[in-house]
C-alpha cells in the first residue's frame, strides 16, 4: 500500500498535535486546581502575612508561588482557546516548533501575572502593616474596600472593558512570520498577560478583598472570566459581573462595624 499523501500525513500530524496540546492543558489545569484546593484547605487565613518563624521574604515567595499556581488554575480555561488560535496562526507560517513556542507564550503570560501578584502582595502587606501600627486604620478598611469595589464594578459597565476583552482575542490571532521565534513568543505572552491582568482587575480586586483563599469566589471569578472571553455577547457578561461587584461593595459600605 502506498504511503498516505503528504497532505493527509500533515493533517493527521496537526490533529495529533492539537490533541496533545489540549491533553497537556487539561493535565496542567487539573494539577494547578488540585494544588490550589490543598493550599486553601491548609492555609485558610494566610493573608500574605508571615507565619511564626517566617520572614517577610519567605512569606512573599510563598505567596507568589501560590498566586502563580492559582492563576494557572483560574485563567487556563480562558487562555487555552487563545493559545489554540496562536497555534493556528503560527502553523500557517510553516513553523514546526508549535509546542515550544506555545509553552513560551504561556510562561510569559504567567510571568506577567506573577508581577501583578507581587504588586498586590506589596500593597496588601502595606495595608496590613498600617492596620497593626495604627489602630484607627483598621476601622476604615472595610469602607475603603467597599468604595474600591464600587469603582471596580463600575469599570465593568464601560465600553473600555468590552474593548479590552476584544483585544485579548486579537493579541494572539495573528502571527508575524518575522517574530515567530522564542523571543517573539515570550514577548507575546508578556503582552497578553499584562493586558489580561489589566482587563481582569475588577475580578482580581474582588478576589483579593475576599481573602484570596475563598474557593467559592475563585470558582465564580474563573467562570466569569472564561464566559466573558468565549461569549458572543461579552458586554452582557461584563455588565452582569459588574453589577454583582457593585452590590458586594454596597454591602460592605452598609454593613455595621
Amino acid at each position: 500500500m502506498d504511503a498516505p499523501p503528504r497532505r493527509v500525513r500533515q493533517a493527521l500530524s496537526e490533529v495529533a498535535s492539537q490533541r496533545a496540546f489540549f491533553g497537556v492543558s487539561a493535565l496542567l489545569f487539573a494539577a494547578s486546581a488540585a494544588a490550589t484546593i490543598v493550599w486553601c484547605a491548609s492555609t485558610p487565613a494566610m493573608g500574605g502575612m508571615p507565619m511564626p518563624g517566617q520572614t517577610w521574604s519567605g512569606a512573599g515567595a510563598a505567596f507568589l508561588g501560590m498566586w502563580v499556581v492559582m492563576m494557572a488554575a483560574m485563567m487556563l480555561p480562558s487562555l487555552v482557546p487563545m493559545l489554540s488560535r496562536y497555534r493556528q496562526a503560527v502553523g500557517v507560517t510553516g513553523e514546526k516548533r508549535l509546542g515550544a513556542l506555545t509553552a513560551l507564550v504561556g510562561a510569559g503570560y504567567l510571568f506577567a501575572w506573577a508581577v501583578y501578584g507581587a504588586g498586590a502582595y506589596a500593597l496588601g502587606t502595606g495595608v496590613k502593616t498600617l492596620e497593626l501600627r495604627l489602630p484607627g486604620v483598621a476601622s476604615i478598611v472595610p469602607m475603603a474596600a467597599g468604595v474600591v469595589l464600587l469603582l471596580a464594578g463600575s469599570l465593568q459597565l464601560t465600553g473600555w472593558k468590552v474593548r479590552q476583552v476584544a483585544r485579548c482575542w486579537e493579541a494572539l490571532a495573528c502571527a508575524d512570520s518575522a517574530r515567530v521565534n522564542a523571543r517573539g513568543a515570550w514577548h507575546q505572552g508578556l503582552r497578553l498577560g499584562a493586558h489580561c491582568s489589566l482587563c481582569c482587575s475588577a475580578y482580581m480586586i474582588l478576589l483579593l478583598l475576599s481573602g484570596m483563599m475563598n474557593l467559592g469566589v475563585m470558582a465564580l471569578v474563573a467562570a466569569a472570566i472564561t464566559i466573558e472571553r468565549v461569549s458572543p455577547a461579552p458586554r452582557r457578561v461584563a455588565r452582569a459581573a459588574g453589577v454583582v461587584i457593585i452590590l458586594t461593595g454596597a454591602v460592605l459600605l452598609t454593613s455595621p462595624g
